[in-house]
């Protein structure tokens, strides 16, 4: 164990829980000091990799002792923290930092040269789906590169946390029972629904979202010199996991055995012929994108189909962690 704690702020979100499970699953040396957004969540008994441990009040002092501070829950609370001016390592899940010119973007499960962390940077996290596209693009590119690409994203609900979560279950079941649909957060049926765009009373446009994963995306990709695809964010009747249909063409005629050999390897893990595509549901849990269903595209000599999935809670939480480990 580390002297002294990495602080963990918003310990009961979605977010929160992955860090934990994940922490506790890989056996890393991190001391997690758990700090509650509400006011009703302090004192609460939990428990962290199978060790009892209290949910403590934001304190700016106790944060200040910590060896870093690990942004998981709410925006307001993010920026509550960030508002204290702390010397201390941040890492940021939120991107309640996203536009501060301390932040700087991370990704270790996809990263490749960049530049080393300036002193009193702010590590904001890269949007999950970005991670996963850098990770089968940027192999992708070294072993077949890559003329152009398009991508069409499926967004689960529980990247809007557990408000969507709750909101995408109880419109299912008041679907089924013919009564009024709550749409606090997508202000549109989002159940039985594929989804272009939410209501206009939605706190967070699926568009917003949309420009973040470009605009992560971008920056992952830059020292691959991979091509930016094209993208397209569609929000899936889901409850858990991105699923993601990627089209490329390729700068030479390619074929399947050269394009699954250019993936297989470190977190991508290919599935062959013979097996059944991924999908969100089996890869839940697990670090890795998981790339199946491939087959050359019958018009574009070029071109070939893709289909993955990725755990988006657990590949912001592994990102998260090695970004700790950095610091230890």
């Amino acid at each position: 164990m580390t002297s002294r704690p990495i602080a963990l702020v918003g310990s009961d979100t979605l977010l929160g829980r992955e860090i934990r499970e994940a922490c506790a699953a890989s056996g890393m040396p991190l001391d997690l000091e758990l700090y509650a957004e509400e006011e009703e969540d302090v004192g609460r008994l939990t428990v962290v990799a199978g060790e009892p441990a209290l949910v403590t009040r934001l304190n700016p002092e106790r944060l200040a002792a910590a060896r870093s501070i690990i942004l998981a829950g709410a925006r307001a609370s993010s920026q509550r923290v960030l508002a204290m001016g702390l010397d201390r390592p941040l890492i940021d899940l939120t991107y309640a930092a996203d536009e501060d010119p301390r932040a700087r973007l991370r990704a270790p499960l996809a990263e490749r040269d960049l530049p080393p962390m300036p002193g009193g940077a702010v590590s904001v996290v890269a949007h999950p789906a970005a991670t996963a596209l850098a990770m089968v693009l940027g192999r992708l590119h070294d072993g077949c590169p890559i003329a152009r690409a398009a991508a069409h994203v499926f967004e689960p609900a529980s990247e809007r946390g557990q408000q969507g979560l709750e909101e995408l279950q109880q419109q299912t079941v008041n679907l089924l029972s013919f009564k009024p649909l709550p749409k606090q957060v997508y202000d549109a049926q989002a159940a039985f629904a594929m989804l272009a765009q939410y209501g206009e009373a939605a706190p967070l446009a699926l568009e917003t979202i949309e420009a973040r994963i470009e605009r992560h995306l971008a920056t992952l990709l830059a020292p691959w010199h991979a091509p930016l695809p094209s993208l397209c964010l569609l929000q899936a009747p889901v409850f858990h996991g991105y699923t993601v249909s990627l089209w490329v063409e390729f700068r030479e005629r390619t074929g399947l055995d050269e394009i699954r050999e250019s993936l297989e390897g470190g977190r991508v893990e290919v599935y062959g012929p013979g097996l059944d595509p991924p999908n969100n549901v089996g890869i839940a849990g697990q670090a890795e994108v998981a790339v199946g269903g491939l087959r050359l595209d019958r018009n574009v000599p070029r071109a070939a189909w893709l289909w993955f999935a990725a755990d988006n809670l657990r590949l912001a939480a592994e990102n998260a962690l090695a970004i700790a480990q950095e610091v230890l």
